[in-house]
């Protein structure tokens, strides 16, 4: 990861910040849903992720209908430049931290490029106390890596797709019939309805052998609401998990049987450098 790093860095400081006039926004922030978005931060900008998602409703009136469970990550992003975004998170689901950097190969133009490209990678590190804590235990099994490739087009003023091509690599796996490496092809869609308001749709693909028996592939639905500051969603999701090894990997509820859950993200922009 820091070896990524430092080579978009390089690169990065290899190009001039790329000026954002006509640069098309496929997407109104830098997350669809759970997963991420190809857009990056402006240069100088913070942006505050709150996310949140509920347990299934089949839970019934005993679990609540999934309120009496919950995860929550709470996230930093940092736009280092106009192509370059960092940054860090922190998951209750397994006591998760997370980083990463983001970086905008391409960008969709009218008389440049017809799609944008953004790549991704993410650490991120279990902290759960040990299970076994008489064994001989070893930080690397706390680690998880994720690489992607974020191809996006917005086809018109109204519907933008996005296919994300991922590995996550497992460090650490419960059995030698477990891989440690899981390959997933991504999808995301997003339709505008009005100036204001929009719905978006995420999901992976991932073989069934790559996969143990009790997890499914996670698929979420979300309804954009921009408001002054802020931009709000309320989400339907499968999966209870908000980083990548969590939601690809670890999604054991299914939409056939009511195994949904009631979600939102709260995003807030601040201007610590640069433009205003």
């Amino acid at each position: 990861m820091k070896k990524l790093l430092v080579a978009l860095l390089m690169l990065s400081a290899a190009q001039a910040s790329a000026q954002m006039d006509g640069w098309v926004q496929t997407f109104k922030d830098t997350r669809v849903i759970n997963g991420h978005a190809v857009e990056t931060s402006q240069k100088g900008a913070m942006k505050f992720i709150i996310s949140h998602r509920f347990g299934p409703v089949n839970g019934g009136l005993y679990e609540l209908f999934g309120f009496d469970q919950s995860t929550i990550r709470l996230g930093l992003d940092y736009g280092v430049t106009d192509r370059l975004t960092i940054g860090v998170g922190r998951s209750s689901f397994e006591k998760t931290l997370d980083g990463f950097a983001k970086y905008r190969l391409l960008v969709q133009q009218d008389d440049k490029s017809p799609i944008s490209l953004t790549l991704l990678g993410n650490v991120a590190v279990n902290t759960l106390r040990w299970a076994d804590p008489d064994r001989e235990n070893f930080f690397s099994s706390r680690l998880n890596y994720t690489w992607q490739l974020m191809a996006a087009k917005k086809v018109n003023d109204d519907i933008s797709v996005q296919l994300m091509p991922t590995v996550v690599h497992r460090n650490l796996v419960a059995n030698d019939e477990i891989a440690h490496d899981v390959f997933a092809m991504g999808g995301a869609f997003r339709y505008q309805l009005s100036k204001k308001i929009a719905i978006q749709a995420e999901g992976f693909y991932v073989l069934e052998d790559q996969l143990a028996e009790e997890f499914t592939m996670p698929l979420s639905i979300g309804i954009d609401i921009e408001t002054k500051g802020h931009q709000f969603q309320l989400s339907l999701s499968n999966s209870m998990g908000m980083t990548e090894k969590l939601f690809i990997t670890q999604t054991r509820n299914d939409w056939t049987d009511a195994g949904v859950g009631l979600g939102f993200n709260i995003t807030r922009d601040f201007r610590i450098r640069g433009r205003k």
